[in-house]
C-alpha cells in the first residue's frame, strides 16, 4: 500500500506505508536520545532534579556550564537534522526510489515531527523530555532553512532585549508559520510548521505563567548577595 499525493489533478508516485512507519519509528528513537540527561549523568548530576528540571540545553548550560550546554544544544539540533536529511532520504530511497517530490516531502515531515516528539516525550525517561527548540531548529534546517534564519533573527532580537530564553523561543515559534508563508512554502509545510509552533509554545506553558507572574529567570549569572564584612 502506498500514499499518493494529488498534484493539480495528477498523482505522484507514493511511498509504501511501511516507509512511513519505519521513518516515524527510527526518527522518534533518534529524537528520543536524552542528550542533556546523559551529559549531566556523566558529570554525576541528575539534570531533572536541579535548576528548572528540564533536560534541555538551557538548563544544562545553567547547571553544568557553557561547554556542556553547547554540546547538548548542537547534539539535540543534530538529531532533528539527521532525522529529516538522512533517515527520511534513506528510507524513502529504499522503500520507493521512484517516489515523487510531494511524497518525499511528506516523508521528511513525518521524520521531523517524529524526532521532535521523541525529544519532547522520550520513552527512556517515562515520556518526559525537553521542550524541543534545538531539535526543531535541526528539523527546520533540513526542511526550510531560510525560514529558520528568519526566526533565528527573531530569537536573537527578543533575547538581546529581554534576556529571557523562554520568551525568545516562544516568539520565534510564533513567527515560524508566518516566515514559512512569506518565503513561499507549500500549504502542507505551513500547516505543519504551525502545528510545530503550537507544540513549542504549549511546551513553554509553565514559562509563560512565570513570565506573567514576573518570576521567570533571565539568562546569565545570578547575582550573589555581598558577604558580611568581618568585625
Amino acid at each position: 500500500m502506498a500514499f499518493e499525493i494529488s498534484n493539480g489533478g495528477e498523482y505522484s508516485a507514493g511511498v509504501p506505508i511501511v516507509g512511513y512507519i519505519l521513518t516515524f519509528v527510527i526518527a522518534y528513537l533518534l529524537g528520543s536520545i536524552p542528550t542533556g540527561f546523559l551529559v549531566a549523568k556523566v558529570r554525576g548530576v541528575d539534570i531533572r532534579t536541579v535548576g528548572s528540571g528540564n533536560i534541555g540545553a538551557t538548563n544544562v548550560f545553567r547547571i553544568l556550564g557553557r561547554t556542556a550546554g553547547v554540546l547538548v544544544l548542537l547534539t539535540d539540533a543534530a538529531k532533528g537534522w539527521l532525522a529529516v536529511f538522512v533517515v527520511a532520504r534513506l528510507i524513502g530511497g529504499w522503500s520507493d526510489p521512484g517516489a515523487g517530490p510531494q511524497a518525499r516531502e511528506w516523508l521528511a515531515l513525518v521524520a521531523g515531527v517524529a524526532a521532535i516528539l521523541g525529544h519532547n516525550y522520550t520513552c527512556w525517561l517515562h515520556f518526559k523530555g525537553g521542550k524541543g527548540i534545538a531539535t526543531s531548529a535541526g528539523v527546520l534546517l533540513a526542511l526550510v532553512p531560510l525560514a529558520l534564519l528568519v526566526i533565528l533573527g527573531v530569537w536573537i532580537m527578543v533575547f538581546a532585549l529581554s534576556r529571557y530564553v523562554s520568551l525568545a523561543s516562544i516568539s520565534a515559534a510564533f513567527a515560524l508559520p508566518f516566515a514559512a508563508w512569506l518565503l513561499g512554502a507549500s500549504l502542507t509545510m505551513i500547516l505543519v510548521t504551525s502545528a510545530l509552533a503550537a507544540l513549542a509554545i504549549y511546551r513553554h506553558r509553565t514559562n509563560i505563567r512565570r513570565l506573567m507572574n514576573g518570576t521567570e529567570n533571565r539568562f546569565g549569572p545570578k547575582k550573589t548577595a555581598p558577604s558580611a564584612s568581618p568585625k
